[in-house]
């Protein structure tokens, strides 16, 4: 809030005011430009780097020597980098959305348990294709409450997928592991893996400039991952945590709040017991 003051001071106090006014106004404006400019300027070197791979596998697919355990694996590989260049556009987009306040929570009913499993399934496709063999994709459930809820389940699929491919990218061996439990106001997801991506991931979640972060740290599709879901947690009104996991593994919570979801037999037992 600015104090209007008199005329007593100045003209060059007056001028001065107006410039550090006018500082402060355009200062968050320039640094969302600079944001967008490390991003699209990381996003082209991603892109190059992507389609390079995909040249490659393709021209190896021509060799008439190859076996066709080695086809499949090349075709494997390049359908994951295609899925990997159109998450990241996607993460972009949507984080774009989100910084000009264009994205609404749009609260449905959901079950949890059958929510999870419809992203653990897609995330072992994902997994068989990236060829990490050497992974286990864990499942924990904790439930303490009701699975029927009011949430938006849209934008927590978008967090979890990208938690989820921020750990596989940084986990060679060992285990990723997903689960929840829940009170009865809040839900808690939490995704931890056994990888080598705590320092970096730590930075991302918690910077006020990302531009700053990926000077340190020039991964672009960790720092959209991470941007994203930090992002779209916020959206939700909702926390999030980060812990080490193991030697150099992460573990992220975030915390939502949510409705739980009242079924008709549960309304009439109420009004029974009402008038009893």
């Amino acid at each position: 809030m600015f104090e209007i003051q008199g005329n007593s001071g100045s003209s060059g106090e007056n001028a001065e005011s107006r410039t550090l006014i006018k500082e402060t106004v355009i200062s968050p404006f320039s640094k969302t430009i600079a944001f967008h400019n490390s991003v699209l300027n990381g996003m082209s070197h991603e892109i190059r780097t992507q389609m390079n791979a995909i040249v490659a596998f393709s021209f190896l697919l021509k060799e008439s020597t190859l076996m066709e355990s080695e086809k499949e694996e090349f075709i494997n590989q390049i359908y994951f980098t295609c899925e990997k260049l159109l998450f990241l556009f996607e993460n972009y987009l949507e984080s774009a959305i989100l910084d000009t306040g264009g994205s609404q929570n749009n609260e449905d009913s959901c079950n949890l348990n059958n929510m999870l499993d419809l992203l653990i399934s897609e995330f072992r496709e994902t997994m068989q294709r990236s060829g990490k063999e050497n992974v286990e994709l864990v499942t924990e459930i904790q439930n303490a409450g009701t699975n029927e809820i009011y949430i938006d389940k849209n934008k927590i699929f978008r967090v979890l997928r990208s938690l989820f491919h921020n750990s596989l990218q940084h986990t060679n061996s060992g285990y990723i592991k997903i689960g929840y439990y829940n009170t009865d106001n809040e839900i808690t997801f939490y995704i931890l893996d056994s990888g080598q991506g705590f320092s970096k991931t730590l930075d991302f979640l918690h910077t006020n400039d990302l531009s700053e972060s990926l000077g340190r740290y020039p991964d672009l599709t960790t720092a959209m991952n991470i941007s994203l879901a930090k992002k779209l947690i916020n959206a939700m009104n909702g926390s999030f945590n980060i812990r080490g996991n193991g030697t150099s593994g992460t573990g992220i919570y975030f915390s939502l709040p949510f409705k739980a979801l009242v079924k008709k037999d549960q309304l009439q037992k109420k009004y029974v017991n009402m008038i009893i």
